[in-house]
């Protein structure tokens, strides 16, 4: 009788508009997370499109783009195309990262040793030396910079123009659900390559992009991305208007990138898809990273390969920034991650967008960091709260309200979550797994 009555209360509360306490606090660590629906997150929209759902459809490459391409490939007189496109495809996603000079002394000095203390080591210092360089070569990965001639640039379009696509769009696809109001004016892509990043960002803003500034070292490349432009040939009108195309990343803030531009400090958006991983050491990462975050006027958004080398060139990166002592005159605004993120299907890769500001300015709820396990009356959500703390969320309607549980059954990998979670514990560091 007791539990009848007190079943008959809930339901008139909820008649009355009277929110239970079990809907009020997610107690994901209890007595710490909130739901965050004090503001009417939902609105009248339904658990399955809350505003923590950031996924995409399956995306198409622009109809315009596709046919480009597809009229330079079979124009071009390269051969064997299929297997070559393996065969790249194969080497881009087992590469890893380059050897730093320091850990290579280490590796050389520690074989030195090694071979001194063997009873039948090296006789004279020149044997040594060739002894250790010979047992190097087999045991140090052998990293080589791709370059870009016309051949491998088309064949690099054919393996990797829809993937990179996609993952960019997803990387702008974040920015635009979670800040609809930001109209960027300029962008500026470093290792522009085919251009795929131009496509995806006159696709997500082109109605207020007026300035796109495409740098790559491959002059093939930049011819390349120009005949996908213009329809596959030289001559033809640009799809999209107001790109400029540069060999090299100037080094002054207030350099002029074009005679037909205006001098630029900074643009609204800058972008490093899949380039820094071509630089050859963490020394070069280092300059190009200072100074493409000196142009970035609110977004420094950085693609890698979904491998454990990406993901770590990306956590190196972030720390950069956001732990750097260099600060610009020029805007002193300090960095914070607005999306680290990994997409688990179709094309895997590893991103990070770092904005200007402060973390208040932006959307502050937890994120899903591997694929939400739906069982029955229960939900297993792994989350990256905003302080970088890992937290393993078993979500119920009894605990934690129906809100919370539907919104998280209707959540994917890389969804926000719609809670508060002012954790007390310390940042995860960068060795923490992929990916928040």
């Amino acid at each position: 009788m007791a539990t009848a009555s007190r079943l008959t209360l809930s339901r008139w509360r909820r008649c009355l508009g009277v929110v239970p306490q079990s809907r009020a606090l997610a107690a994901l660590v209890p007595g710490v997370t909130q739901v965050d629906n004090k503001s009417d997150f939902l609105g009248k929209k339904p658990h399955r499109r809350h505003p923590g759902v950031l996924r995409l459809p399956h995306l198409l490459l622009p109809p315009a783009l596709a046919n480009a391409a597809q009229i330079l490939l079979l124009d071009s007189s390269v051969s064997g195309v299929e297997e070559k496109v393996q065969t790249l495809t194969n080497y881009l996603w087992s590469r890893h990262l380059p050897i730093e000079p320091e850990e290579l002394q280490r590796r050389a000095m520690h074989l030195e040793k090694k071979f001194l203390e063997t009873p039948d080591s090296p006789q004279t210092e020149e044997k040594l030396r060739g002894a250790v360089l010979h047992a190097l070569r087999r045991t140090t990965y052998h990293w080589q910079e791709l370059r870009y001639n016309e051949e491998l640039s088309l064949v690099y379009m054919a393996a990797r123009l829809d993937g990179g696509f996609a993952a960019v769009s997803r990387a702008f696809h974040e920015i635009q659900t979670r800040i609809p109001q930001f109209q960027p004016q300029t962008m500026m892509d470093f290792g522009s390559g085919t251009g795929s990043v131009t496509w995806a960002a006159h696709a997500t803003w082109g109605q207020s992009l007026r300035e796109y500034v495409c740098v790559d070292s491959s002059a093939a490349m930049l011819n390349l991305a120009e005949k996908l432009l213009k329809g596959g040939s030289e001559s033809g009108k640009s799809y999209v208007p107001g790109v400029f195309f540069r060999q090299f990343l100037p080094v002054s803030p207030k350099a002029i990138l074009s005679p037909s531009l205006s001098p630029q400090v900074q643009f609204d958006v800058v972008v490093a898809a899949f380039a820094l991983s071509e630089l050859p050491s963490m020394t070069d990462r280092t300059a190009v990273l200072h100074t493409l975050w000196r142009k970035t006027g609110h977004f420094l958004v950085l693609v890698e390969n979904g491998t454990k080398a990406g993901h770590r060139l990306l956590m190196d990166a972030r720390d950069l920034v956001l732990k750097g002592k260099e600060k610009s005159p020029l805007d002193p605004r300090p960095a914070f991650v607005f999306a680290p993120n990994k997409k688990p299907k179709e094309e895997k890769f590893s991103m990070v967008i770092l904005a200007r500001g402060f973390p208040e300015d932006a959307n502050r709820w937890p994120r899903i960091t591997q694929p939400v396990l739906r069982r029955p009356r229960h939900v297993h959500c792994h989350l990256c709260c905003p302080d970088g703390h890992m937290q393993h969320a078993v979500i119920t309607a009894h605990r934690h309200g129906r809100d919370l549980y539907r919104c998280a059954r209707a959540s994917s990998w890389g969804d926000l979550l719609p809670v508060t979670t002012p954790s007390e514990h310390p940042p995860s560091s960068a060795q923490d797994p992929p990916q928040s």
